[in-house]
């Protein structure tokens, strides 16, 4: 960038590769040998790795500016704590270094890997670089260099690679490990146990590999599971490699079924706890439109089905669970909210599945979606009926509507329509007007988070059923409910958590 002061010297923010000096790029050995000042940071002990990777080509005439952190991993006395002093810190060494620069010299920055991925340059480079003409020469990062003495891709194909630091809570690194193809997690030492746990947790312990000090004296390779944790230092990095190649075993002593939701629609709607279930399961076994909602993954199978087999998917998806498999029972939304829950635990309910461990995991259900969208209609008491009579006589959802009317719930009306059952909404319409004023708002939500997404508010007299079919969720307010169109001209709907008289 264009520096403000045509005198003043030119920074460089040099990468230096992850160890080896013959790593270096030959761009970082130019500006060594161009520069006048040479600066790198280093902690109190004056030892600097950076100065060691580029110690061959500084020479005596170089001016050196030593930048010695006042606190590394120990405690401090400074009145804003760790982070007050590093703040501190960092201005009076951007400080020193624009002198050199306001002095007409060249000031190279070194930096171990790349300057702009976890290091120390980038301090300086957000005090300087809007000041002074500056280049960044990037450098090989731990990351490429641990893949590459590993001997394994890092990602393939359409693989998502997670680079996380260490430093990250426990819960935050495990959702985040069970939700990726493959990823990386820095700065260990003294965080390598929390990782350990939370790679533990999140199914991938026995996938981890371990790399300290790669392409450098003393490095070290090693299944993370066999790592002890006295021994980490903070050079060292945890790596799940790519699983393209990874074989699925053909049978385990034990085998699961876990049924996972898939939220109304797309990848959005997942829970990182549900992708990391999808990621490991063997087999699949689902409605074939959720199951299309699932990313491929190279030895996966899939068994897709029509969505009236609800019985002979379960067994199936127990069946093979019995023979070693690991299977992810699809559904969409939440699986205990009219969906695949239900069958799959009545069927391990068996005796011959007795022994098949079974998992649910929540998803986004569409009245939760659909209210969303539409504002917070559910923001108090509300009750969830299906129109469906294909499994209970339509006797019984009147007699429900009738009584969760009659209470004055928010009603969540899942399965209003189909091509086979017209009448049903235009029912049920009935019988709510009977309890509920005409103006009542009421939520009519297509296909939520799909393509086709369509969310209108209407009032009670005015639905239309016509407009309801299979894939279209209905959410009824109570007498508290209220629409109010906000001053772009959006409708919202909310149900107030407090009634009048309270």
């Amino acid at each position: 960038m264009s520096g403000e002061q045509s005198t003043a010297g030119r920074l460089y923010g040099v990468g230096l590769g992850p160890g080896d000096p013959s790593l270096m790029t030959v761009r970082a050995v130019e500006v060594i040998a161009e520069a006048d000042v040479i600066a790198y940071h280093s902690a109190r002990h004056g030892r600097s790795i950076a100065r060691s990777i580029a110690a061959k080509h500084i020479r005596a005439d170089h001016i050196e500016e030593r930048l010695v952190y006042p606190v590394t991993t120990e405690t401090t006395d400074h009145p804003g704590g760790y982070k007050g002093a590093m703040e501190e810190f960092y201005a009076e060494a951007s400080a020193r270094l624009a002198a050199h620069l306001d002095a007409g010299r060249t000031v190279a920055v070194l930096a171990e890997g790349d300057p702009l991925f976890y290091g120390s340059y980038m301090h300086m480079h957000k005090r300087l670089a809007d000041r002074y003409d500056t280049e960044v020469i990037p450098g090989v990062t731990s990351v490429s260099a641990a893949a590459a003495r590993l001997g394994t891709p890092l990602a393939e194909g359409e693989e998502v690679l997670t680079i996380l630091p260490g430093t990250l809570p426990e819960e935050e690194l495990t959702a985040r490990l069970a939700s990726t193809d493959a990823a990386v997690v820095m700065k260990l030492g003294r965080t390598f146990t929390k990782v350990r746990s939370a790679l533990e947790a999140s199914g991938r312990l026995g996938d981890a590999r371990y790399v300290e000090r790669a392409t450098m004296a003393g490095e070290r390779l090693a299944e993370l599971a066999d790592v002890d944790a006295e021994s980490v230092p903070y050079f060292s990095v945890a790596v799940l490699p790519s699983q393209v190649d990874t074989e699925r075993p053909e049978a385990r002593e034990r085998g699961e079924v876990v049924v996972v939701g898939t939220g109304p629609a797309g990848p959005l709607w997942l829970t990182p706890e549900t992708r990391g279930a999808l990621a490991a399961a063997d087999d699949l076994v689902g409605y074939t439109t959720y199951l299309d909602r699932v990313p491929r993954r190279p030895g996966q199978v899939r068994h897709g089905s029509d969505n009236r087999v609800e019985s002979e998917r379960a067994e199936f998806a127990l069946d093979l669970a019995r023979r070693g498999r690991r299977v992810a029972v699809v559904s969409g939304g939440d699986p205990g909210v009219f969906a695949m829950a239900t069958a799959v635990l009545e069927a391990a309910s068996h005796k011959e599945y007795a022994d098949v461990p079974v998992r649910v995991l929540p998803g986004v259900t569409a009245a939760n979606a659909a209210a969303a969208r539409a504002g917070a209609p559910l923001g108090h008491d509300y009750a969830t009926i299906s129109l469906s009579d294909r499994l209970k006589p339509w006797e019984v959802i009147a007699e429900r509507l009738h009584a969760a009317a009659s209470a004055d719930l928010v009603l969540a009306l899942y399965n209003p329509g189909s091509r086979s059952r017209t009448w049903q909404v235009a029912k049920a319409r009935e019988l709510l007007l009977e309890h509920r004023a005409p103006d009542t708002p009421v939520v009519v939500a297509r296909d939520v988070g799909g393509t086709g997404e369509r969310v209108r508010i209407v009032r009670l007299a005015d639905l239309d059923p016509a407009e309801v079919d299979m894939r279209t969720i209905l959410l009824v307010g109570s007498s508290q409910t209220r629409a109010v169109r906000r001053g772009d001209g959006e409708e919202m709907v909310w149900t107030p958590r407090r009634y009048p008289e309270a």
